[in-house]
C-alpha cells in the first residue's frame, strides 16, 4: 500500500505530542521470550528502540529468554521442573541460563540494535553489582495430603537491591542498555531472575515514566476475555480477589503493581507479537495494551 506524503505527514503529527510528552524520560521495556518470535520480529523491534532513541527517549531493554534456555537444555539433555511458573534452577541448570541469557541472547539483541544504526550495550544485573538478589523459595501443598512444603528452587532470586550508579553513566548518552535478567548474590554467585520480576525492578529503581512488558497476550481481559485499556491499582487487586485476573497473568500484574509504587508513573502489558507494538503503544493515540496506573 503507497502512503502519501500528507499522511506521512498527518502520521508523524499524530506522534508528536507523545514524543514530548516522553521527551529525556526512561521507557524500561520487558522483550520476552515469547514476544521476540523470529528473525525479522526482532529486527523490527530493534528498529523501534533505535527509532526511540532518535526521539530523545530513553529506552532500556531487559531481555528474557525462557525458550531459548529450554531449547539449549534440551540440547544438553538436561530435565527442568518448574514451580510456580519459575525453573527450578540447580548448579549445571545456572551455567546454562547464565550463558544463554548473558551470552548468545544478550549479544543478538545488541548487534541488531547496533545494525539499525543505535549504539546498544549488553550488561547483565552482576556488571557494577547493578542487582543483587536473595534466594526465593516457594511453599506448595500437597494436593493428596493438604500438606504444605518448601520447595527449594535452587539459584533463583528475587532483587533486593538495585543500584543504578552504572545505567545512570550509560542512559542519555545515544547509548541503549541491553540487560539480561542475572543478578548476583551476596558471596558474588549468580541468580536467575524472572526478567518481568527484574524490569519491574529497574523501572522502579530508575523511576521510569514508563515500564512495558511484552509478552502473548493483548493485555489484562475482564470476565467476557475483552482487553481493559485502563486499570487503577485498586480495580488490578479487585480483579485477582475475584478471580478475573489468574494464572501467568498475577505476577505480571504484581510486578505492575510493585513498579508502580516504587515511583513508576504507568506500566503497560501488552502483545509484544504485533508489529512495531512499542511505536503503537508510545506513539499514538490509543495504545495497544492495558496501562495499568496508580
Amino acid at each position: 500500500m503507497t502512503v502519501s506524503p500528507q499522511d506521512k505527514a498527518r502520521i508523524l503529527l499524530e506522534a508528536l505530542p507523545h514524543m514530548q510528552r516522553y521527551d529525556e524520560e526512561i521507557v524500561v521495556i520487558k522483550y520476552g521470550g515469547h514476544a521476540m518470535g523470529d528473525e525479522r520480529a526482532a529486527r523490527d523491534f530493534a528498529r523501534d528502540v533505535v527509532l526511540l532513541e532518535q526521539t530523545a527517549i530513553n529506552p532500556v531493554v531487559v531481555h528474557g529468554g525462557g525458550p531459548q534456555i529450554a531449547d539449549m537444555l534440551r540440547k544438553l539433555g538436561i530435565r527442568s521442573e518448574f514451580v510456580d511458573g519459575l525453573r527450578i534452577t540447580d548448579a549445571k541448570t545456572v551455567e546454562i541460563v547464565e550463558m544463554v541469557l548473558a551470552g548468545s541472547i544478550n549479544k543478538q539483541i545488541v548487534g541488531y540494535i547496533n545494525a539499525a544504526g543505535g549504539k546498544a550495550i549488553g550488561l547483565c544485573g552482576k556488571d557494577g553489582n547493578m542487582v543483587q538478589a536473595r534466594k526465593v523459595r516457594r511453599t506448595v501443598t500437597d494436593p493428596d495430603s493438604n500438606i504444605e512444603k518448601v520447595v527449594d528452587l535452587g539459584f533463583v532470586g528475587d532483587p533486593e537491591h538495585v543500584d543504578p550508579t552504572i545505567l545512570n553513566q550509560v542512559i542519555g548518552r545515544e547509548m541503549i542498555p541491553v540487560l539480561a535478567p542475572l543478578a548476583t548474590s551476596a558471596n558474588g554467585g549468580t541468580f536467575n531472575v524472572n526478567a518481568d520480576t527484574f524490569a519491574g525492578a529497574i523501572a522502579g529503581a530508575l523511576k521510569a515514566k514508563r515500564l512495558l512488558l511484552l509478552t502473548d497476550v493483548p493485555g489484562v481481559l475482564d470476565a467476557s476475555k475483552q482487553l481493559i485499556h485502563d486499570l487503577s491499582v485498586t480495580d488490578a487487586r479487585k480483579l485477582i480477589a475475584d478471580g478475573t485476573i489468574s494464572g501467568g497473568m498475577i505476577p505480571k500484574v504484581e510486578t505492575c503493581i510493585y513498579a508502580l509504587e516504587q515511583g513508576v508513573e504507568g506500566v503497560v502489558i501488552m502483545d509484544g507479537k504485533v508489529s512495531h507494538a512499542v511505536l503503537l503503544e508510545l506513539l499514538t493515540d490509543h495504545g495497544i495494551g492495558t496501562l495499568i496506573h496508580r
